[in-house]
């Protein structure tokens, strides 16, 4: 294979990168494994340390509106000081182990619309960073992610969108400080009453706590509210449960309950979405024209743009 990339910012004559992936389909809490190749340039370099990112792109709320941004949300440095020789090959196995919240991006072996996911390789050399390959990869749900998510198709449920909001969920554990908003818009039997449903999945090693938001239809007089539902299952209950049958028990709680805005409709605990005012270390800059081809499932290389900014 070919390398990628040359290693602008270290000037002409430079090292080549290239990051090889293994399998570039993987699943939350699961490895992603290759080699990352350096070949040398016209002189010695002494590299300080390489490292993967995992980059995603989030929907940010601002004083002016909600706006995308792109950032690195998990990394593992591959290799630390080295020298790199003139014309030297150098292979650096890795292993990226996939952060168990990592957004789904792939179901059902097709690209999830909304959504991006790469890995971005960084290589340090004399206080000079290059972010160098940006490999997409695709995050393939869990077995109960994917049982419930299949569950919401036999129910006849129409995907709309997905996408990641910056922010926290009330009354749930997260270790990353985005969540992923799977959007659907109803089917008939439910449609009297719902517009459209949102589904967060939060996953842990044991678990996944299941989050439903219920845009409601408002009566003759214009009055409309959200509903929210949480639920925890077991990753040992994938294949224990008529699935179809439980989110249609979880649709019809929600609807007939009919509670305000925020208050639970399982569970005894508030479900309010909030989103962070400060943007800390995640999200270093706004995307500028994110690769139309890429957000319709196209695999382009340099589909992100550099980032400013980032710790």
């Amino acid at each position: 294979m070919g390398f990628k990339k040359m290693l602008g910012a270290f000037g002409v004559g430079g090292p080549s990168v290239d990051t090889v992936l293994s399998d570039s389909h993987t699943r939350p809490g699961a490895p992603l494994v290759g080699h990352v190749n350096l070949v040398g340039g016209s002189h010695d370099v002494d590299i300080e340390h390489i490292a993967l990112g995992l980059v995603t792109r989030v929907e940010v709320e601002g004083g002016e509106g909600e706006y995308g941004a792109t950032g690195e949300f998990h990394r593992v440095q591959v290799g630390g000081s080295m020298r790199l020789a003139e014309k030297q090959e150098i292979s650096l196995p890795f292993q990226l182990v996939m952060p168990w919240e990592t957004p789904i991006t792939a179901v059902q072996g097709r690209h999830l619309r909304g959504m991006t996911m790469g890995v971005r390789t960084e290589v340090a050399i004399a206080r000079a960073i290059d972010k160098g390959d940006l490999d997409p990869v695709a995050v393939h749900p869990l077995p109960i992610q994917e049982r419930i998510l299949d569950a919401f198709a036999r129910l006849g449920f129409g995907f709309k969108n997905a996408d990641l909001e910056y922010g926290r969920i009330a009354g749930v554990h997260q270790t990353l400080p985005f969540y992923q908003e799977i959007e659907y818009f109803p089917p008939a039997q439910y449609a009297h009453a719902v517009n459209e449903v949102e589904l967060t999945f939060v996953a842990n090693p044991a678990t996944v706590e299941v989050v439903l938001e219920f845009d409601k239809r408002g009566d003759m007089f214009g009055r409309g509210h959200d509903s929210f539902g949480r639920y925890t299952v077991p990753h040992a209950d994938a294949d224990t449960a008529d699935w179809a049958q439980v989110v249609d028990g979880w649709v019809r709680e929600a609807i007939a309950h009919r509670q305000s805005y925020g208050h639970p409709v399982h569970g005894g605990h508030g479900h309010g979405r909030g989103h962070g005012s400060g943007m800390g270390g995640l999200v270093a800059g706004v995307a500028g024209g994110m690769a139309a081809g890429y957000l319709a499932g196209e695999v382009m290389e340099e589909a992100f743009e550099d980032f400013s900014g980032d710790e």
